[in-house]
């Protein structure tokens, strides 16, 4: 067992309510243990088709990069002055990936991830971020689900 204390925390954030939530208690946890927290949101660029589409991919995936940033850096300042260090990271990828590499390469000690607590089909085909990470993470992983969620 690892009784190492838990110095750094990374939190996905996707700009939903969950991923809120998730922060807030994460940030929380991080107050009490005196720890740093990295918010880290991943995107991808949507697949596009025929040759035409590469002339405006350029400056769109560009745009799209900026506005991410944009967003994250207000999470990011919300947050300001709460007692622990906040840092933003913005990655270009598939998240659940990107969550797993950055906590490889920084060293997270635990992973605090929302969920939108979405079952069956919607679930299946879409996937869940939260599951994925769980399974391949380098670290420990809480999955924070909203208090509309839980019930």
């Amino acid at each position: 067992m690892n009784n190492q204390p838990i110095q750094h925390i990374l939190v996905g954030h996707d700009f939903q309510d969950d991923a809120e939530v998730a922060l807030d208690y994460a940030i929380g946890l991080a107050q009490r243990l005196g720890a740093r927290i990295t918010v880290l949101h991943a995107y991808e660029i949507p697949s596009m088709g025929g040759p035409e589409a590469l002339v405006l991919a350029t400056d769109w995936i560009k745009q799209i990069g900026v506005v991410a940033g944009e967003h994250l850096e207000e999470i990011v300042a919300r947050v300001h002055g709460v007692g622990v260090p906040v840092a933003p990271e913005l990655r270009q990828g598939t998240p659940w990936r990107e969550i797993d590499a950055f906590a490889k390469e920084r060293r997270a000690d635990l992973i605090v991830v929302g969920t939108h607590g979405r079952q069956g089909l919607p679930r299946a085909l879409l996937g869940s971020v939260a599951e994925k990470v769980v399974r391949t993470a380098p670290c420990p992983v809480l999955v924070v689900r909203s208090p509309k969620q839980a019930g």
